[in-house]
């Protein structure tokens, strides 16, 4: 992509457009003190709850000179490809500072922490995924807790890059908090001697909770209860889960992996969270029972274990098909929070732990070398055999790619903003959700200043009985819908008075005072849909079919 400027990604192009749309909205944030938790200029005439969506404002607002200068795509890069390498920097830093202690193995260790099969599956335009360098620096603030005279002081920076992570993703921020909880019991049950640093280490804990807690009181109040908030993810969402035998396949993004094998044992290429194929598993089993006197890798092992549990969802799946067993995820996610998690992002999870393992592993290969050094040879053949049968399968190869439509002149030039007046928006066929989401980027490269109506993002379901669940994009209305349809099916439904009336009526409800239709694969029936249901005849200008729906709106 930075070789092919006009390449995005193949498998998800809404997410990295709603990514694109983020960034631009960070700057704005900085460049014009726009509100930052929520945003007018998407789902015209109501809202978007930024803090309820992927807003990256950790990111957005200090990468703010590269989206103003360089515009959004690059800033979509910038943070996609460098989040990778500062989460593998991180990752070293602490492994070889504070962790492990030695290069080679926290060089491995934090490779493979970031560039193991499930995030490059990730990097399928999830940057706020695989961008966890701010993960390690929690465990190393954590780890810091019990030094002895140091609470108020080390309790304040655990609570900045709490604060950090909380800006950047929340559900690898709630993942890295029971990750530490679990091996900070371990730690307690099997090393006595520690118990006499509980005294400062609880005093800064209580420090980091106290600031944390002001810092986003208010933040996550307008996540779960200000305007656009949702109860829940859908029932469908919540059953996006790990099928068991995805820990034995390689990712189609791996060396040894490809399309066919990992095709249905995932829901999409992006949400390929376990593949780890069966020399790695069995390597990590062996690592596990190798160093099993190690407190630290059985909390490891078990918080594994856990969330290799929770991941296989509401019912255990087998190489595509349910197997009737319920999972403990049936039991857990209807809890607050809980509801709003995707099961399959527990076995995210999973790949620091196995970074972390591979690290103690070679740490105490690195020791026996040393103690045997008429066997070192051998030891060290013996390594980096079994490493290689174990990771050069999962080698990530290059992300799939695919040549962007251009945006039109109309948009780039802003020849839109004279159809505007009056608080009036752009409506574009189709209009986007899921599916397609070429407006969230046209928006983005005016900065946001191109409100749009309806847009992909989550919101709550406000139609009687949906009890606010989310859905990706707005509630559905009756031209939304029919467009829906010719998108799909190529076919313009029947238009009658009625439809004609709800068009004129959704218009006005949208405040449009323009549609357009950009480049798709649909066009002419788009186009003939809304020509019959307004009665205007379109021009084409700035590559677009243009329809100026002031007089029907008022």
């Amino acid at each position: 992509m930075w070789w092919n400027p006009a390449d995005g990604i193949r498998d998800n192009k809404t997410d990295m457009a709603q990514f694109e749309w983020m960034m631009a909205h960070g700057a704005r944030v900085v460049t014009e003190f726009a509100y930052p938790f929520s945003s007018d200029r998407m789902n015209v005439p109501e809202s978007v709850n930024l803090m309820a969506n992927t807003s990256v404002l950790s990111v957005s607002l200090p990468m703010t000179p590269i989206t103003v200068l360089l515009g959004t795509r690059t800033a979509f890069l910038v943070f996609l490809t460098f989040g990778m390498i500062a989460t593998a920097t991180a990752w070293y830093f602490v492994l070889s500072r504070v962790l492990v202690g030695s290069r080679g193995p926290a060089w491995l260790g934090a490779t493979f922490c970031a560039y193991a099969p499930a995030m490059v599956s990730h990097a399928n335009a999830h940057p706020n995924i695989v961008s966890q360098f701010v993960v390690p620096l929690i465990i190393w603030r954590t780890v810091r807790l019990a030094e002895p005279g140091r609470w108020l002081r080390n309790g304040v920076l655990l609570a900045l890059v709490i604060v950090w992570q909380a800006f950047l993703n929340l559900e690898i921020l709630l993942m890295t908090a029971i990750g530490l909880g679990v091996v900070i019991v371990a730690l307690v049950i099997g090393r006595p001697e520690l118990r006499g640093r509980a005294r400062p280490f609880l005093a800064g804990i209580g420090v980091a909770t106290a600031i944390s807690a002001v810092l986003l009181a208010y933040p996550l109040y307008v996540q779960f209860f200000g305007p656009g908030a949702y109860s829940g993810l859908s029932w469908l969402i919540r059953g996006y889960s790990t099928d068991l035998a995805s820990f034995f396949t390689y990712s189609r993004e791996s060396l040894a992996g490809d399309a066919r094998s990992a095709t249905g044992l995932a829901k999409n290429p992006t949400e390929e969270n376990a593949f780890f194929g069966w020399p790695l598993v069995i390597l990590v089993a062996a690592l596990v029972w190798w160093l099993r006197r190690n407190v630290v890798v059985l909390g490891l092992a078990v918080l594994g274990l856990l969330f290799a549990v929770l991941s296989l969802g509401r019912e255990i799946r087998f190489n595509r098909r349910g197997t009737g067993i319920p999972g403990p995820w049936a039991v857990l996610e209807d809890l607050p929070v809980l509801h709003s998690v995707v099961p399959t992002r527990w076995a995210l999870a999973i790949t620091p732990i196995i970074g972390l393992l591979l690290a103690y592993g070679a740490e105490r290969v690195r020791e026996l070398a040393a103690r045997y050094p008429d066997r070192r040879s051998q030891i060290r053949f013996g390594t980096v055999t079994v490493l290689a049968m174990a990771l050069v399968p999962v080698v990530p190869t290059p992300l799939p790619t695919k040549r962007l439509e251009p945006t039109p002149e109309f948009v780039t030039s802003r020849a839109w903003r004279s159809y505007l007046a009056g608080g009036r928006s752009v409506v574009t066929l189709p209009l986007p959700d899921t599916e397609y989401a070429e407006p969230l980027r046209w928006s983005a490269q005016t900065r946001t200043e191109m409100p749009i109506a309806r847009g992909y993002f989550l919101g709550p379901d406000t139609r009687p009985g949906e009890g606010r669940v989310a859905l990706f994009t707005a509630p559905p209305r009756p031209t939304s819908s029919f467009f829906a349809t010719i998108r799909r099916t190529g076919e313009v439904p029947p238009v009658t008075a009625q439809t004609r009336q709800d068009a004129v009526q959704d218009l006005r409800y949208w405040r449009a005072g323009v549609v357009i239709l950009g480049p798709h694969e649909r066009a002419d029936a788009l186009r003939q849909g809304m020509t019959e249901l307004t009665g205007i005849e379109p021009t084409y200008t700035g590559g677009v079919w243009l329809w100026d729906v002031r007089p029907l709106t008022g």
